[in-house]
């Protein structure tokens, strides 16, 4: 089935860990609102519905999807801090400035988890079209954002895991 007729969502939910005691930072960035969000609410959402303390939910938001490898440092850099989630929305235009802003941000999101040796989680689309991130952002593809969240947890939970 191809992803034009499918809910992209989906993902299992068995041996979750219990993140009643864990502080995520979601920090979202201002440029495509509409778009971000709806992914700042369905990640929102997930954590809250897997055990996640509201108190412990934490928000910061940048001007742009260039701008969240900085502020997911600042809450990377907090020892109060389990996981980042970084969400934003970048759309195909007329130029290539989308090529290079993906770029930049999927590397400094992933330097930032090496260094700091926690979840910093990509959550960032990259679609050609508005319509296409609205389906990704809660319309008829699901919601990036509960998938962000639930890659967060399961992330702290292989950690855990890890680090028996």
């Amino acid at each position: 089935m191809s992803s034009v007729d499918k809910n992209l969502s989906v993902f299992s939910t068995e041996a979750l860990p219990d993140i009643s005691q864990s502080t995520f930072a979601i920090v979202v960035a201002e440029w495509n609102e509409q778009v971000t969000e709806k992914l700042y609410e369905g990640a929102y959402q997930t954590l809250l519905a897997h055990g996640a303390a509201p108190e412990r939910v934490l928000r910061g938001n940048v001007p742009g999807s260039f701008e969240l490898t900085l502020g997911a440092q600042w809450f990377a850099e907090r020892s109060d801090v389990d996981a980042v989630i970084a969400l934003g929305a970048v759309i195909q235009g007329e130029t290539k400035h989308n090529d290079y802003i993906n770029h930049a941000v999927a590397q400094g999101l992933t330097h930032l988890g090496l260094k700091y040796g926690k979840p910093v989680i990509f959550g960032v689309l990259t679609p050609n079209t508005l319509e296409q991130a609205l389906d990704r952002a809660g319309g008829k593809h699901g919601n990036k954002g509960d998938e962000a969240a639930m890659t967060a947890i399961k992330m702290l939970g292989l950690k855990n895991q890890v680090r028996v």
